[in-house]
């Protein structure tokens, strides 16, 4: 059995992890808009929580039970996957976004395709993640190595190399956080 970190910080995990961006993340995510979002990754739903007055649905995903249980308490759709294998159709989300959570992925070009692939034509996928061309997040990435976690830090071209050639793709960096937002073209 294995120890799974995000189990264990789930009880407490929205009281000691802070959301600050919501601007931010609404600008980056082209928010508010219809349709349906998938939040990858989203852990205990802090962010999803938030999101829920500008889109039409949400759908969390995430690989732990325990966070998974706190979303579910806030009233938040919620699926167990692992972000390399969404139980979704293709293009089915006309929002993907993935906060915080690329860098806990073990196989993470996998993750990308994947949210790729169930982006519907004309939406927007936004992956957030610590800047880790920052010193503190190089620190933090040091802290995540100590405690075991499998956390592997990309710099954001390398994200961005992931995507398909035809995502019409742009970076964002504001203090210590960077943006990678991906639009899938309308055939």
């Amino acid at each position: 059995m294995r120890f799974d970190h995000f189990d264990f910080l789930a009880p407490f995990y929205d009281r000691v992890i802070h959301f600050d961006r919501l601007e931010t993340t609404l600008q980056m995510s082209a928010l508010p808009a219809d349709g349906l979002l998938l939040d990858a990754g989203g852990g205990t739903g802090r962010v999803a929580a938030l999101l829920r007055p500008y889109v039409g649905s949400i759908i969390l995903a995430d690989f732990s039970l325990r966070m998974l249980s706190q979303a579910r308490s806030k009233g938040l759709t919620s699926v167990l996957a692992p972000t390399e294998h969404l139980p979704f159709p293709d293009q089915t989300f006309t929002r993907v976004l993935m906060v915080d959570a690329l860098h806990h992925v073990i196989h993470q070009a996998q993750t990308v395709h994947e949210l790729w692939r169930v982006l519907a034509p004309g939406g927007r996928l936004v992956i957030e993640e610590p800047d880790i061309r920052t010193t503190p997040v190089k620190w933090i990435a040091l802290a995540e190595k100590l405690a075991l976690m499998r956390s592997h830090f990309l710099k954001p071209e390398e994200i961005a190399a992931i995507l398909p050639p035809q995502a019409s793709v742009r970076i964002e960096a504001q203090d210590y956080t960077v943006w990678v937002i991906a639009e899938k073209p309308v055939p």
